[in-house]
Parts: structure tokens; sequence; C-alpha cells
């Protein structure tokens, strides 16, 4: 039985990679085969001839996975723009159906897939001759999300947004992990309160600032992955 799980955020820089590669260590910890795949990634560092995507290599390296993080992206673009523009830049468009493909080919792979998004949920991956969003993939995948959010000034109204416009478009949403979370910091205490008031999702998670290792039950982790 394979099992999957689609990790999006409030928006860029909150700290998605940083806590998918926790998720990724804690389950590979514990024994269980888990891997990594991202639909799209901009902004990959050219080594020699080849692209390195930096999110699926920092999740490697902090998880453990032996793949080469190349075979864990479908489309890397070099310009460190949105999806779609540096698709358009690079003259190389996403395509579904490679997604759909090698998303099947690590599922099958990897006990638990965590697959990470681009940026914030609302997400062009291809604006041209059609419209692809980050969200059509999440659909297409047929996951469950979880919202990563800061934990700042501001993620009230971010992490709300982002909640609304994923239950507007039906995606079943598991949890909230705050990123950067200071339990002695008044405002982010009061932060996580308000958040699970305002938008009925749980707070499955709160994340410190450099931390190693990810401090959640493990049933509770394992429970929000949906099967593929």
């Amino acid at each position: 039985m394979n099992k999957g799980l689609f990790i999006t955020a409030t928006g860029t820089d909150v700290g998605k990679t940083f806590v998918t590669a926790l998720i990724v260590k804690k389950l590979r910890d514990h024994g269980i085969h888990a891997g990594y795949y991202k639909a799209a990634l901009s902004g990959a560092q050219k080594t020699g001839k080849s692209l390195v995507p930096g999110d699926a290599k920092y999740v490697c390296d902090i998880s453990g996975i032996k793949d080469d993080p190349q075979n864990l992206v479908s489309f890397i673009y070099e310009t460190a723009v949105s999806p779609h523009l540096a698709a358009k830049i690079e003259n190389h468009p996403v395509d579904k159906s490679i997604i759909l493909r090698d998303f099947d080919r690590l599922k099958f792979k990897y006990e638990y897939i965590c697959v990470e998004g681009s940026g914030g949920i609302i997400c062009p991956l291809r604006i041209d001759t059609q419209t692809i969003m980050l969200t059509d993939i999440i659909k297409m995948l047929q996951l469950d999300i979880i919202i990563i959010a800061s934990s700042c000034l501001g993620t009230i109204n971010e992490t709300v947004l982002t909640v609304e416009y994923a239950k507007k478009l039906g995606i079943n949403i598991k949890g909230i992990i705050l990123n950067s979370f200071n339990k002695e910091n008044f405002l982010h205490v009061d932060n996580k309160k308000q958040i699970e008031s305002l938008t009925g999702v749980s707070v499955i998670g709160c994340v410190a600032q450099h931390a190693c290792d990810l401090d959640m039950d493990l049933t509770i982790l394992t429970d929000i992955f949906k099967e593929v």
C-alpha cells in the first residue's frame, strides 16, 4: 500500500522545502521507505552541463534519500522566476502527462511519497496555449494537502486566504504546520490559536527555527497521508 501527501504553502520562502525535508527524514528515521517528488522547479543551479534542482537535493541530503535529485523533479528551470515564466523563457513548457508519469513511477518506488509544490498554492506552471495551475496538479494526482505557514506577523491573513482558496476548489486539507515557531513568543502562540479558530483546520505541527527533527507523533504524521 503506497501513500502520498501534497505539501504546499502560504507563499514563497516560508520554509516549505525545509519542513518537507523534516517530514521525509522523520518517516525514514522510523524505517518507512519515504520519497520525494516535485513537478516543477525554477532557479536551479548550473553545474557543468547539468541543472541541479536545489530543493530536491536539500531534501535528499537531509533525509538520506539516495536517489539522484534530477530524477525527482519533472521540469527543472535555471531562470529564478515563477515556473510558467521560466518555462516560456527556456521554451520547455510543463506537460501534465509527464508529471503524472513521473509521479506514478515514484509512488510505486516509495512507500510514502511527499510531493512538494512550487511557491504558494496559487502558482501558475504554464500559461500559453493552455493554463496549468499548481492546484490542477494537486487535483490530477488526487492528493490531500498540508499547508506550511509562517509563525510571524501577517500569517493569519495569508493562511486564512490559502485555506479558503483550497476549500473553494474542493481540495482536502489535512492540517497546517507553522514554521519558525517559538513557543515563548506570545505572537506566535496567538497566531496558532487564531488560525485554528478562523479556518477550522488544525495546526498539526510547529517547527522551531533551525530544527533538526520534526516534533510530531509518528501516528499523526502517517495518518495525514492518503492511499495513492
